[in-house]
């Protein structure tokens, strides 16, 4: 009967080989070229290995000389292929995940911070008692974002990215009286559910590097209690996102950095205010603004 090559067998084929290889090249200088060259160049002939050697097991000549000469040749030419990297310049590179791209569906999932603001439009109201009031945000609080990513290639330049994730955040907001010395202060506290929607536009890879712009837009959900406040702002809200960043192609996969600048579309200040009638003081802030946009600043860090 022919002699038929296991799975097992398979495996014991290429761990020898591969152990084989590092030998003939532990004298090599470079030895983490010598290690990614080799592990690459191993992934990929595994299945084929494998295939040609099942295809030919029926054979009597194989089965005879018990495949010693065809693990001979795979040797010799695995050694012969690798040479050419060996002796490669110091400063050259590996390129890491070389097919990485070419996958229709890319998932992974995102950490990051955002910083929020508030964009005040002020409409000159003056009081009975002759206040003028004015609102900033003075300063800015680091908030914590994490993401899931679907992403679809569209082109070669082109991806189709769905990020769905959680913003936590806060910003202080300063109310004063401009004519006088009155000021009031209020801390905002949001928890956004966000589901931002981009198209990335990539550029050409250089080596383990590709730079890439986005742009889209973004809907929000502040899923936050809401209190009692002198200002309430909307729970839904809408954005325009552009953003840069960069794929670094690493070893088991791909980290990009990114940061993207987030604008509101909509007014998202609450203007009728029946919950106020009998706080007059307060009312009198949200009647002095007509209007209120959001605006972000987001530096993610994916995972694909």
């Amino acid at each position: 009967m022919p002699r038929r090559l296991s799975h097992i067998r398979v495996a014991q084929f290429i761990s020898r080989f591969y152990f084989l290889t590092i030998l003939s090249v532990k004298y090599c200088d470079n030895i983490q070229v010598v290690y990614n060259v080799i592990t690459y160049r191993c992934q990929n002939i595994l299945a084929s290995a494998y295939h040609m050697i099942t295809d030919i097991r029926n054979i009597k000549f194989f089965s005879n000389i018990k495949f010693l000469p065809l693990r001979l040749v795979f040797l010799l030419v695995m050694i012969i292929s690798v040479v050419p990297e060996i002796i490669a310049k110091p400063g050259d590179k590996i390129l890491n995940r070389p097919y990485a791209d070419l996958k229709p569906w890319h998932l992974g999932f995102s950490v990051g911070m955002h910083v929020q603001d508030l964009s005040f439009t002020h409409n000159g109201l003056m009081t009975d008692d002759g206040e003028k009031w004015v609102a900033e945000v003075p300063s800015f609080s680091p908030g914590f974002c994490v993401n899931v990513l679907a992403s679809l290639r569209l082109h070669k330049y082109l991806d189709l990215r769905l990020t769905p994730g959680m913003y936590f955040g806060s910003k202080g907001v300063v109310m004063q009286d401009a004519l006088g010395d009155k000021l009031n202060r209020q801390d905002v506290k949001s928890a956004y559910v966000v589901v931002p929607l981009d198209l990335k536009i990539s550029g050409d890879r250089m080596r383990n590097v590709r730079p890439y712009v986005s742009a889209g837009a973004m809907a929000t959900f502040d899923v936050s209690k809401k209190r009692t406040e002198p200002l309430l702002f909307n729970s839904s809200d809408a954005y325009l996102c552009v953003g840069l960043g960069a794929d670094f192609y690493l070893p088991f996969f791909k980290l990009n950095p990114e940061i993207k600048f987030c604008f509101g579309l909509t007014d998202i200040l609450h203007h009728e205010r029946p919950d106020l009638t009998d706080d007059p003081e307060s009312f009198k802030m949200t009647q002095a603004l007509s209007k209120v946009k959001s605006n972000m600043v987001v530096l993610t860090f994916y995972f694909e």
